[in-house]
């Protein structure tokens, strides 16, 4: 397939050389003039879409989105299939989809579960809306770049499942991150609790597969002294989408709300460019009236 992949940041460019790994034609192009190998690196992203079969943005934020996408849908071949694999609000997933449905196009937002390390390895999770038969042809690609795929439905239905599985696991680490702090100044043990935990009903995949803790469990972003595998910038900026979107739709998210401002003042407290579960350190030196 002829594949115009445009965004080759560090979740993009993986999974463009899983797709040319694959055998595909990959034409890519990224503002900052990044290339990828094996890839031919297009002048702009409109010749990086002009011939494609399907076009892939992984992109910062929804005004990108609409800006790239406005570009490059009139210079889209009739048939072709648009697959957003950013993260963004609901709003703005719905309105490129509208702007290619409207100019013979189909289209699928299909943000993505798992990490820089999914992204490396091919075992993203993608959740997909659009079309059924924007999504029967995007199956192929997902297969290569993820190891599974959900249709959740029309378009905007990626991004509200992607929302909504981050806000679980922003609250989630906090939870967490704030029991092993207290287990600490009981005297628990860390591995003592993590042996009855990851096997009781405080089972989660932050403690389970993710653990916050250094030494505890599989080897996480903690063992690397909190080197991200998903910065706490990018979790603050996927709660605010939660919250943004509660809003939108009238819904109450208190956990949510609290996890979106204990993010943020984490970031601006010097969280910026550490792991989401490094939050475990900030709650260590805090105090009951802290909180």
């Amino acid at each position: 397939m002829k594949i115009g992949f445009i965004g080759l940041g560090n979740m993009g460019a993986p999974m463009a050389a899983n797709l040319v790994a694959a055998g595909h034609d990959v034409a890519a192009f990224d503002v900052t003039g990044a290339e990828l190998a094996g890839a031919r690196t297009a002048p702009s992203a409109t010749d990086a879409v002009s011939d494609a079969d399907a076009v892939i943005t992984m992109l910062p934020d929804g005004p990108i989105v609409r800006s790239v996408w406005a570009d490059v849908v009139p210079a889209c071949k009739t048939g072709a299939v648009l697959i957003d694999c950013s993260t963004v609000d609901v709003d703005s997933a719905r309105a490129v989809a509208a702007m290619a449905v409207q100019s013979g196009l189909l289209a699928v937002d299909a943000p993505v579960s798992g990490g820089i390390g999914g992204a490396q390895a091919g075992t993203l999770t993608f959740m997909a809306g659009g079309s059924d038969a924007g999504f029967a042809k995007a199956a192929a690609l997902f297969d290569v770049m993820g190891q599974k795929a959900v249709h959740c439905g029309d378009s905007g239905a990626g991004q509200a499942a992607k929302i909504c599985n981050n806000m679980i696991l922003g609250v989630t680490m906090i939870g967490t991150c704030e029991a092993f702090a207290l287990a600490d100044k009981l005297g628990l043990d860390r591995q003592k609790m993590f042996d009855v935990v990851s096997t009781s009903s405080g089972y989660s995949w932050t403690m389970n597969a993710y653990c916050p803790a250094p030494g505890i469990g599989p080897k996480s972003p903690a063992d690397n002294d909190y080197k991200p595998g998903f910065a706490a910038e990018l979790m603050l900026k996927d709660l605010n989408l939660s919250q943004q979107a509660a809003v939108a739709v009238d819904a109450a998210t208190p956990m949510g709300a609290r996890a979106t401002a204990f993010y943020d003042a984490f970031v601006a407290d010097g969280g910026r460019g550490q792991d989401f579960s490094a939050v475990i350190r900030a709650l260590a030196s805090m105090g009951r009236s802290d909180g």
